[in-house]
């Protein structure tokens, strides 16, 4: 085995934290309004004002922007090394961002659909399944408000509930009394056959079954989901092929399908579980060397999307408190980095996700420098770990593991 820079390396990524519109911003909308306007801790700072002195001593408010950020102090001597790096694939998506950082390009960008899902696909679901689809729920919508409003019905008359989220999935709700198990998973098998390729190409098929009386629904453990796997080897992979521990905490096993993950954590209820996941993990006698990969993802599905300045800037709160123990559980050849998939500014037109860069933090015991680290690209983030652990990069990223001393 090479011997390592860093022994452990831990990528935390805060969920849809952006900051700042990316120059490409223009070309993606949200509501018909181009994102080149597009903030997310820019317009938190400045709306509802934003606390985060643990990330702040790591080099929050230094990373280079027009306008610095309002409440958040440059700190004249940092504990750390920060930047902002820029997306070079086509989408804005929580998949698209994860498989960049990890070193893919994403040339051909999953499709997401704010107004629901074409007749073409949902009629050919009808007649593949024998069961009309209720057309009212075919749009982004909240898995327990769906059942809520159609469970119903659905009890009533058999149809599927079908509908979607901010991300590329196609997700069909099914009462286990009225709609069998097997029955809804050949359904999704089906819905994942005919949504491999643009202009319908979905991350992911999810079955949702429940069970329950109207007004009170409950979602059962019989979740399934058809995801596609990288369509390329990612540096996660890289390091699983060399025997290479990978930790995955809260979405990540999802995002990459499993593909490259062999300590697989399972998913957090909460920012807050996930970073208690994240600690027993760093703790755990067994990880000496490898790499940890966590997705706290509140911010973006409780407050990025609703449009809630106030709940999301509690929740940089929240997590910025929990930093000093992520420190903590640091042994002294470990390397910390903190950063974001894409934005989702609470402030802005819409409910989409906005095209932003995303802040890249990375802390270790053992630094002896600090300071800012050149503006680079989401990948840079994977060639930086392949580098580190001796594997080859994936398709693109330039690793900065020098500037890191």
């Amino acid at each position: 085995m090479i011997m390592s820079k860093f022994n452990r390396m831990h990528l935390v990524v805060l969920d849809s934290v952006g900051i700042g519109a990316a120059p490409d911003a223009n070309d993606f909308v949200n509501a018909g309004v181009p994102d080149g306007a597009s903030d997310t801790l820019g317009h938190i700072s400045k709306t509802v004002g934003l606390n985060v002195p643990n990330m702040a001593k790591l080099g929050l408010g230094n990373i280079p922007r027009e306008t610095p950020l309002k409440t958040v102090p440059e700190e004249s001597n940092p504990t750390g090394y920060a930047t902002k790096l820029q997306e070079v694939s086509l989408g804005k998506d929580t998949m698209t961002g994860h498989w960049e950082i990890m070193g893919l390009n994403i040339t051909e960008p999953f499709d997401t659909f704010w107004n629901g899902f074409p007749e073409e696909i949902i009629t050919k679901i009808e007649e593949f399944s024998g069961r009309k689809v209720i057309r009212e729920a075919n749009k982004p919508y909240s898995g327990t408000a769906v059942i809520e409003d159609f469970g119903p019905r659905q009890m009533e008359t058999g149809e599927l509930i079908i509908y979607t989220s901010a991300d590329p999935v196609l997700q069909i709700a099914a009462h286990e009394d009225i709609i069998p198990l097997d029955e809804l998973y050949r359904i999704c098998e089906y819905a994942r056959s005919i949504t491999l390729e643009r202009p319908a190409l979905l991350g992911r098929i999810i079955a949702r079954p429940y069970v329950g009386e109207p007004g009170n629904f409950t979602r059962t453990s019989n979740r399934r989901d058809l995801a596609v796997s990288p369509f390329a080897p990612t540096v996660l992979d890289k390091l699983n092929e060399a025997g290479i521990d990978t930790y995955a905490v809260g979405k990540i096993n999802d995002i990459f399908n499993g593909a490259g993950i062999n300590h697989d954590i399972g998913h957090n209820k909460s920012n807050s579980h996930g970073v208690d996941n994240l600690i027993k993990a760093m703790k755990s006698e067994e990880f000496k060397h490898g790499f940890s990969f966590t997705n706290l993802v509140d911010f973006d599905a409780l407050y990025g999307h609703r449009r809630d300045p106030h709940g999301y800037r509690d929740c940089l709160h929240e997590f910025d408190q929990r930093l000093p123990e992520i420190i903590d559980a640091m042994r002294e050849d470990d390397l910390l980095m903190i950063t974001a998939d894409h934005g989702n500014d609470p402030t802005y037109a819409g409910t989409d996700h906005t095209r932003e860069y995303i802040p890249f933090l990375a802390y270790s015991p053992s630094f002896k420098g600090n300071g800012l680290i050149p503006v680079g690209h989401f990948s840079d983030i994977s060639a930086t770990i392949a580098e580190n652990f001796g594997v080859d990069k994936a398709m693109i990223g330039e690793s900065f593991l020098d500037k890191l001393v």
